[in-house]
């Protein structure tokens, strides 16, 4: 009788700890399976509608500040500070647009904006002017440009840090301001030169 004992609640045992197994965190009871695992959650899934307007303007400005670096590195004549200085513009905002793209993609917002106008934007007759120009009137006329087109994204910057809720916007935000005013000031240095 002992030994039937013994082996039914061994036995008992052995079903308490499966079914105690089942029930923690790592086993199936009471699991949410559609949900992510805690780690693949990321502060990139937290945004507002400012972080989207954030992403979506900037994208669209960095696309036209590439494009004015690219008419300007076309160009024989142009000054050679003028010239690191767009092409360190490209290797900056390019990848940004990347980052900021990735975002609209993860939120499930629109990443086509061509056309939007936004602060600091350069007009059809502002991006033929700079076209058309060549040397130092062509590396004057991009400086000027870029540091209106600069002041235009520091100030989208600053209203995403005032009004933004995506950690990463945010912190992208900052490091735009930071650069961009750098940049506006070495910029301005150049000018003074030219």
């Amino acid at each position: 009788m002992k030994i039937r004992t013994i082996v039914f609640s061994t036995g008992l045992l052995a079903i308490a700890l499966v079914l105690a197994g089942c029930t923690t965190s790592g086993g199936m009871g009471g699991m949410d399976h559609n949900s992510p695992p805690p780690s693949e959650s990321s502060s990139s899934a937290e945004f507002n509608d400012a972080d989207v307007a954030f992403a979506t303007n900037m994208i669209a400005h960095h696309q036209q500040a590439i494009e004015m670096a690219d008419l300007v590195l076309a160009k024989s004549g142009i000054d050679d500070r003028v010239t690191r200085l767009a092409e360190d513009i490209k290797a900056a905002q390019g990848p940004e647009i990347i980052t900021m793209t990735d975002w609209l993609t993860e939120w499930d917002q629109p990443t086509d904006h061509s056309g939007m106008d936004h602060g600091g934007m350069m007009s059809d007759d502002d991006m033929a002017a700079l076209e058309d120009a060549s040397g130092v009137e062509a590396s004057r006329l991009f400086l000027e440009q870029m540091i209106e087109h600069h002041q235009g994204a520091i100030d989208m910057a600053q209203e995403e840090i005032e009004t933004g809720s995506n950690a990463d916007a945010l912190a992208l935000a900052q490091t735009i301001i930071d650069a961009q005013t750098a940049e506006i000031a070495t910029m301005h240095d150049i000018l003074d030169t030219l």
